[in-house]
């Protein structure tokens, strides 16, 4: 035996270093809760279909009602309001954005041995300071925000064949920003779309552009793959898709029948496909867990589905919060699994920690906890006994175990017998009420209510003088490229 413990040792520097598992996060812009087959879509998504029948459906994941907030908790394992208090989302050229201290999933699965990427829309600060290279990715491809914040004339503010919207022409039930507004230029202050590829702005996205996202990002996607298929990987692939203006590549326009939200979904449930037929072609299948979901529930009215959800984007009614999830990993997820526990997009970072054998970090409040468990289809594991529902500043509701309880009106709803919050029923239950208001105030005390200020908020990151990453005039923003060399 001490021979055999000496001869470890001695070999033991020429082993190979533990190769985790790579993870994949496919995340999609305002995808519906029923945009796609395996949450009830009638709309033709046999990738997606294949995703589900192969892995499970986690059918009571929460994200957050809007863009920025849901992916800071993808980040970093926490309530939106814990580490990205704003009162809506960022814009281009803000001042603020998710703060460089905060250790993102990204940053955890590097300390590991990760190779790492963000391809898509980030949506987190457009300043070098807030960018995904400096937030613990490797590479970045993409548009920092929404694909809606550039200008009328290139497309951003309409769908392709739709005219051109009125520079001039007031939005309609929109109240002008404060004053002390950091989050961000609006409207048609905006400058153009900026592409990076890493560091460097490549080009302005003209409508053009727009119809080509979903392929460049997928196909960069899969490229990511193929280089790094030796090593451990994260690849984190927020699409700019299914955000409106609506712009499907021309080989899908027309082919869903459902309108251009339907075309577009199309071509994601072909992007994913893409992703996951690559990994079956390089034998990582086996290896590579796949997640797909969606950063909030769709907005209505441009057509997003959330059957049989009451609501839609923007909203703490589960239509705006609850998103369509699947999880994949042949071998480890169970096939055709399906799981109504509670979860959240804060679980990622956790979760993600423990596949790859990582540490979450110490310092620091989490609310996300590791469900790999869960994924993996262990008996006796549960998601979150409690989940609080956030609009901003706001706390607007509070769920524990199947009662809903929307705070303003103490409207109280049983989500396993009603779904689609069409009952209240606070009358006949005066003690949940109480519980779950008690449940509340609990949070108020860690997070607050209508106010930035509370003792388990964070800093966001700031920056003196943000300016758009190009500016209306074309040119780069001068001294990008400098201020980025100088980013950890």
């Amino acid at each position: 035996m001490r021979r055999f413990a000496l001869l470890f040792l001695i070999l033991c520097p020429l082993l190979p270093a533990f190769a985790g598992p790579n993870i994949i996060l496919i995340n999609v812009d305002d995808l519906g809760y029923a945009d796609i087959g395996p949450f009830g879509s009638k709309n033709a998504t046999p990738h997606l279909d294949r995703m589900a029948r192969e892995g499970m459906r986690l059918t009571s994941h929460y994200a957050a009602p809007v863009c920025s907030p849901s992916r800071a908790a993808m980040m970093t394992g926490c309530y939106p309001k814990r580490v990205l208090p704003t009162p809506h989302v960022l814009f281009p050229a803000g001042a603020v954005g998710l703060n460089p201290d905060e250790v993102t999933v990204a940053e955890v699965l590097k300390a590991s041995g990760y190779a790492t990427a963000c391809i898509g829309k980030w949506h987190l600060g457009d300043q070098p300071e807030f960018l995904p290279m400096a937030q613990g990715f490797d590479h970045y491809f993409g548009i920092p925000y929404s694909n809606d914040m550039g200008t009328a004339a290139e497309g951003s503010k309409s769908n392709p064949g739709q005219p051109l919207p009125n520079p001039n022409a007031k939005a309609k039930n929109k109240k002008a920003p404060p004053a002390n507004d950091e989050t961000g230029l609006k409207g048609n202050t905006q400058p153009p779309l900026p592409m990076l590829d890493d560091h460097n702005v490549i080009e302005r996205v003209t409508a053009a552009g727009q119809h080509t996202m979903t392929r460049r990002y997928t196909e960069r996607a899969v490229k990511f793959i193929r280089e790094h298929q030796k090593e451990s990987f994260f690849l984190y692939l927020p699409h700019n898709a299914v955000h409106f203006p609506l712009y499907p590549h021309h080989d899908y326009l027309g082919k869903s029948g459902m309108g251009l939200l339907g075309d577009w979904v199309r071509e994601v449930d072909w992007s994913t496909g893409r992703i996951l037929d690559t990994l079956r072609e390089l034998k990582l299948d086996t290896n590579t867990l796949v997640i797909f979901t969606s950063d909030n529930g769709g907005p209505l009215p441009h057509g997003a589905d959330n059957t049989p959800l009451r609501g839609g984007k923007g909203s703490t009614l589960e239509g705006g919060i609850r998103v369509c999830t699947l999880a994949w990993w042949p071998g480890k997820v169970p096939a055709g699994a399906q799981t109504k526990a509670i979860t959240a997009h804060f679980d990622w970072l956790p979760t993600f920690a423990a596949v790859a054998g990582g540490k979450v970090p110490a310092d620091r409040k989490l609310d996300g906890r590791d469900i790999s468990p869960l994924l993996f289809g262990h008996s006796g594991t549960a998601g979150h006994d409690v989940f609080h529902y956030y609009r901003g500043f706001d706390l607007e509701a509070v769920r524990s175990g199947p009662w809903k309880l929307h705070l303003a009106k103490n409207e109280l709803y049983n989500l396993d017998a009603d779904i689609g919050e069409s009952q209240n029923i606070a009358a006949g239950h005066a003690d949940v009420v109480t519980r779950l208001q008690q449940l509340a105030e609990t949070m108020k005390a860690d997070l607050g209510d209508k106010t930035k200020d509370a003792p388990g908020v964070r800093p966001l990151g700031r920056v003196v003088n943000p300016r758009p990453l190009i500016g209306h005039d074309g040119k780069v923003r001068e001294g990008f490229d400098k201020i980025a060399k100088t980013l950890p």
